[in-house]
């Protein structure tokens, strides 16, 4: 019979941390909870506060002058069974789904400006970084020119090779597809400095040896470059997921709200979670049915990001 060890090498240096925490002396501590209280505070009073705040609306029914009464599960009891919040889901997710394509078209851009010797890498930067940096109401106001039926530039160039464009926004089967394109040319300069950052922290020594080993740029891609991108891609993938899921400014803008919006014929098609939120409670102000419809969101958006990580654990357990 056979006793474990006690004391080897692996638990040393964890019990000499924990003893150094236990002799600090309690004016130290007290100043380090000092430095992290206006962080704290400003995390409770503006994020968690209003969560729970939100949350506890969700079971309560608003009344048109204020004040609200206790009304349970009521509000997601009609929020199951309301078909138009279960489009809404449904958009947002193909919409979040689609916009994933930006990723790998976000990593072929970064492997092309991290080539050694590139001419006027600072100017690509800046191009594809300038739509980040724009207001997303001047970016949704410009493609909706852009998108135009009657005028605008895209239909104009399709008719020079002798297509005539649909209206893009307000045709049911196209309104999806363009707001996607919208949607990843907006970010994909975000996502290109984030992987070309992770491209230039992968040691250049391997490459070098693949290189003696004969592999050529593709396979050198392929077998050093994607590997290392894995934890890049994945933090890449989460804010994706987690900003697509809120998308509103640029479907707000684009097709407005209210009654004007409800004319296009792609609305249906359009409307997401976050905007089907503000209608109901800044336009028809049933706040009660918008707060269980963003606290669904937020379980929604838990759920995925939490079916991520697991993805990804399984991704390092196998690579």
């Amino acid at each position: 019979m056979t006793t474990p060890l006690t004391g080897t090498a692996e638990s040393r240096p964890a019990a000499a941390a924990h003893q150094a925490r236990r002799r600090r002396p309690r004016s130290e501590i007290l100043w380090g909870y000092a430095f992290i209280a206006p962080t704290g505070l400003g995390l409770v009073i503006f994020y968690l506060w209003p969560v729970l705040q939100t949350a506890y609306f969700s079971f309560t029914e608003w009344g048109a002058f204020g004040g609200h009464t206790w009304t349970g599960l009521e509000n997601y009891t009609r929020l199951l069974s309301d078909p138009e919040v279960g489009q809404a889901v449904l958009n947002t997710v193909l919409y979040t789904a689609l916009g994933l394509l930006g990723i790998p078209l976000a990593i072929v851009f970064a492997a092309l400006m991290n080539r050694p010797r590139l001419r006027g890498v600072g100017l690509y930067r800046t191009a594809f970084f300038l739509p980040v940096v724009t207001m997303p109401v001047a970016v949704a106001m410009l493609w909706r020119w852009l998108y135009n039926g009657d005028y605008g530039l895209v239909n104009q160039v399709l008719a020079v090779v002798g297509i005539d464009g649909p209206n893009w926004i307000a045709d049911p089967a196209t309104a999806m597809y363009a707001l996607v394109v919208v949607g990843i040319w907006s970010s994909v300069g975000y996502n290109l400095i984030i992987f070309l950052a992770g491209m230039q922290g992968i040691p250049k020594e391997l490459y070098e040896a693949a290189s003696m080993d004969g592999a050529g740029p593709v396979r050198q891609f392929f077998r050093i470059t994607l590997p290392m991108l894995s934890p890049t891609a994945f933090f890449v993938s989460i804010v994706s997921v987690i900003g697509s899921l809120q998308l509103f400014d640029l479907v707000f803008v684009m097709t407005g709200s209210g009654q004007a919006a409800r004319a296009n014929p792609a609305y249906s098609r359009l409307q997401t979670v976050v905007q089907l939120f503000y209608e109901r409670a800044f336009v028809t102000d049933d706040r009660g049915y918008a707060a269980a419809i963003v606290i669904a969101l937020l379980v929604l958006i838990a759920a995925l990001t939490f079916v991520q990580f697991r993805l990804q654990r399984r991704w390092v357990h196998y690579a």
